[in-house]
């Protein structure tokens, strides 16, 4: 099944701005998800610009939507210790009414120019990429015991230690917990994505490259006995405002490689009415095939 969806990246914005995308999206069936991202500090524009934390504008996100599915594309695993993330999550899950999708990733890599600056400037480890790899695996393995085991654990992991670890409140959705959303492209990475993933995420741009990774998934999951039908694949793509055909023949691209998850990212500032125009304009009978 396609969907689309929509990503308004918290920074050089106000919440002000943000609130009223969402609550408009929300009462257009042609979108059927809205994301945030989740760094700290701008990744474009002054560095002193508002960025805002991506949880904290979710959970607020959350409670004034009523039909999204909402999420971050994606969490960085390295910011938060994943038996808090677990708790985190099953609250905006609680709040949403179960209309969470989990989104996590291994956080950025080291050879990203910008990318360890809001590390450092948050006083938080930065680890080389092996390590973020490792850790995530990890994560994800505690993260779904949180959600579904009723006693409490303990877990001796390399990278991850719990002694008595329980998550309660669960998360609201039960089946058998909110879907995970992990976004990358390295062999690492999609070796975790073949053992958790619910849906995989990849940037567009190059898919040809896109498309090449989605073989390789399938074929990760072949060694672990997994079905990579299981797996959905996604893709963000960026919108322009001023040459919707660009952006329709983008997203068709995307659909014809087996990307049936598609979501657009929206740019500040946001134009008057811009997720009907989304929905107009871009998905129009897309979503119905």
């Amino acid at each position: 099944m396609r969907s689309f969806g929509i990503m308004t990246a918290p920074m050089q914005v106000d919440y002000a701005d943000i609130l009223p995308v969402w609550r408009e999206a929300d009462a257009i069936p042609q979108i059927e998800h809205a994301w945030l991202f989740d760094h700290l500090l701008p990744l474009a524009g002054p560095m002193t610009g508002p960025t805002y934390e991506g949880w904290t504008l979710l959970a607020a996100l959350a409670a004034h939507t009523r039909r999204l599915r909402v999420g971050l594309l994606v969490t960085s695993n390295r910011f938060r210790p994943p038996a808090l993330l677990a708790k985190m999550a099953a609250t905006v899950d609680v709040v949403a009414d179960g209309r969470l999708n989990f989104g996590i990733g291994a956080g950025s890599r080291p050879d990203i120019p910008w990318a360890r600056r809001e590390y450092d400037a948050h006083g938080l480890p930065y680890h080389d990429f092996a390590h973020s790899i490792a850790s995530l695996d990890e994560a994800c393995t505690v993260i779904r015991r949180l959600w579904t085991e009723a006693e409490p654990f303990d877990f001796p992991g390399e990278h991850v230690q719990l002694s008595g670890a329980v998550c309660n409140p669960k998360p609201a959705q039960r089946n058998p917990y909110p879907p995970i959303v992990i976004g990358g492209r390295s062999t690492a990475l999609l070796r975790v994505i073949a053992r958790h993933a619910d849906v995989w995420n990849i940037p567009g741009g190059d898919i040809a490259d896109a498309v090449g990774r989605s073989a390789l998934l399938d074929r990760l999951c072949g060694e672990i006995g997994r079905d990579p039908a299981a797996i959905t694949r996604s893709m963000h793509l960026s919108v322009s405002y001023d040459e919707p055909a660009t952006t329709r023949a983008a997203i068709d691209e995307a659909l014809a490689a087996g990307f049936s998850h598609i979501v657009l990212g929206l740019g500040a500032p946001y134009p008057a009415g811009v997720a009907r125009w989304v929905a107009d304009e871009l998905i129009q009978d897309r979503a119905s095939i």
